[in-house]
């Protein structure tokens, strides 16, 4: 089968040197895409810019994301394409939830006048900077990718693992997903594969998580 995995994060500028990132490494998305190639599927890899892991990627196709509205259109792209359409997204990429809006620095009465400039001066003292929220990926992948396996990703820091479930469940009903991975420290140690039809296939690593994950493409 055809299947896109995305892996690694985004990162959004503050100005022409300075990025908002986060820590994916990019691994679970690159052996994914190992361990499906090792499997007789096709695989384009999608993977972030600033993804810092350095093992082989043996995907058929790598493409190179930056932002999130490069990793939109990456991903539009490979929806129009005909002569090969998309069978399966794993969309492990983790993307930025913010990017920068306005930015602001307080003068000497402590008025605030916005700044507009290709790179911030500390001359300019205490900025303040607003964060804007980012397009959400998981929410588009029904209209782009109609017929595709759709699988995304809850990473949970907050709560219990019941919590992390529940955040799981949430996501595949808002977005008409067909699965969802659930991990992070809510999770605990391990995955819990979310469907429909499963509300939890726990797995203990993540070869269990990638056999369970190419299960699905055999339904």
């Amino acid at each position: 089968m055809n299947c896109v995995v995305t892996a690694g994060p985004t990162y959004e500028s503050l100005d022409d040197v300075r990025r908002l990132t986060n820590f994916s490494t990019g691994r679970l998305g690159s052996e994914l895409g190992n361990f499906l190639v090792e499997r007789g599927h096709q695989v384009t890899l999608l993977i972030g810019q600033q993804a810092t892991y350095r093992g082989e990627r043996h995907a058929h196709h790598l493409e190179t994301f930056t932002t999130t509205a490069n990793l939109i259109e990456h991903l539009r792209a490979l929806a129009s394409q005909t002569k090969a359409p998309v069978d399966a997204i794993f969309h492990a990429a983790a993307v930025s939830d913010f990017t920068f809006g306005k930015v602001f620095g307080r003068g000497p009465s402590g008025e605030l006048h916005e700044i507009t400039s290709g790179k911030f001066s500390t001359r300019h003292g205490t900025l303040l900077v607003e964060l804007v929220p980012t397009p959400k990926i998981i929410s588009e992948l029904r209209h782009w990718f109609p017929e595709a396996l759709l699988v995304g990703w809850k990473f949970e820091i907050d709560g219990d693992r019941a919590n992390a479930l529940a955040k799981a469940q949430q996501q595949l009903a808002e977005n008409r997903t067909d699965a969802c991975v659930a991990n992070g420290r809510a999770y605990g140690e391990g995955f819990g594969l979310v469907t429909p039809a499963n509300p939890l296939h726990h797995c203990a690593n993540m070869k269990e998580l990638f056999v369970a994950l190419e299960g699905l493409l055999r339904i």
